[in-house]
């Protein structure tokens, strides 16, 4: 228990938190069949990262396999699994790892509604091929009368003033006054070092992606499970919205990371960037970065000093 808000080690039907510390297919063994409604996750990327081990690309496959066998177990009827995954690369050539996996969901009787784009706008600059700017989030459920709820996530209309201009309809708003649908390509800022959500973890969840795969799959009291937890991000959503947690972390200093935030969404003091905040544009910020330096007029001399001197070519003749 941390500040009266009990966070169980191991699934109990009335929690409302779990962080099981260990394999995550020893606490999948611990969940009833049919007892989750949504499965949301980002597995390792198995790039040797300190949380993972590097496998060989089959053995990976392999190891998914196992852990995806049993999530389907738990998962309800009606239910999603969302896992999310970006790029293998292997000598210099990606290989993206939702092509790979798509086959072994569709092993197990799922159905793909949606391959969902995550856009964002920073990472790892490439000098060798174009800079890796999304990540994919694959959409599955078990059957045809699954949950889907689009009124929480929908996003403004791009033109709310719009009319119908002809028919039965002609002179009358044509939008939805809620929002629209926000699509399949979501732009998300990624954790980067000044997200106000920022902890440890190189590779983090931002909590409003997993907020819309919440609020769109899943019902209040439902159960949310997330087999690589991580910072427990998943659960936070999850108990944000009156939803119920649970996920597994092998690293110790993650698992209390994820405790402590858990404990602080329970309580409505994380810091979190909220879901309707507008990607970030420094133009309106007004910010000074926007003028580059080498065009202008006069330089500052310690500036002038970090600045390639101009260098004159010759058409080659």
């Amino acid at each position: 228990m941390i500040n009266g808000f009990n966070i169980a080690p191991r699934f109990k039907p009335n929690a409302r938190a779990v962080v099981f510390e260990g394999d995550c297919r020893e606490m999948l063994r611990q969940v009833p069949s049919g007892a989750i409604q949504l499965v949301v996750t980002s597995p390792p990327y198995n790039l040797g990262k300190e949380y993972e081990s590097h496998l060989h690309l089959d053995d990976y496959i392999s190891q998914q396999r196992e852990v995806i066998a049993e999530c389907v177990r738990v998962l309800a009827d009606g239910g999603s699994i969302c896992w999310q995954v970006g790029n293998y690369v292997d000598d210099g050539a990606i290989i993206p790892l939702d092509s790979l996996l798509y086959p072994v969901f569709a092993s197990f009787g799922l159905k793909m509604r949606n391959r969902i784009v995550w856009h964002f706008e920073h990472g790892l600059h490439c000098s060798r091929r174009l800079s890796g700017r999304y990540e994919t989030i694959m959409w599955f459920t078990k059957g045809d009368d699954y949950v889907f709820e689009l009124d929480p996530i929908r996003v403004p209309q791009k033109y709310p003033g719009k009319k119908y201009f002809k028919g039965p309809k002609a002179g009358q708003y044509s939008c939805n006054p809620l929002g629209k649908n926000p699509g399949d390509v979501w732009t998300i800022p990624n954790v980067k070092s000044n997200h106000v959500e920022k902890t440890g973890h190189p590779c983090q969840f931002p909590i409003e992606l997993i907020e819309r795969l919440v609020l769109a799959l899943t019902r209040e009291g439902d159960w949310v499970l997330d087999p690589f937890l991580g910072t427990g991000t998943s659960v936070i959503a999850a108990v944000r919205h009156e939803r119920r947690g649970i996920g597994a972390e092998l690293v110790r200093k993650y698992i209390e990371i994820s405790k402590s935030r858990i404990d602080l969404a329970a309580h409505d003091e994380l810091p979190v960037r909220p879901m309707d905040r507008p990607v970030f544009d420094p133009k309106n910020a007004g910010r000074n970065l926007l003028t580059a330096p080498w065009l202008t007029d006069k330089q500052p001399v310690d500036q002038m000093a970090l600045l390639e001197k101009a260098t004159s070519y010759r058409a080659r003749k």
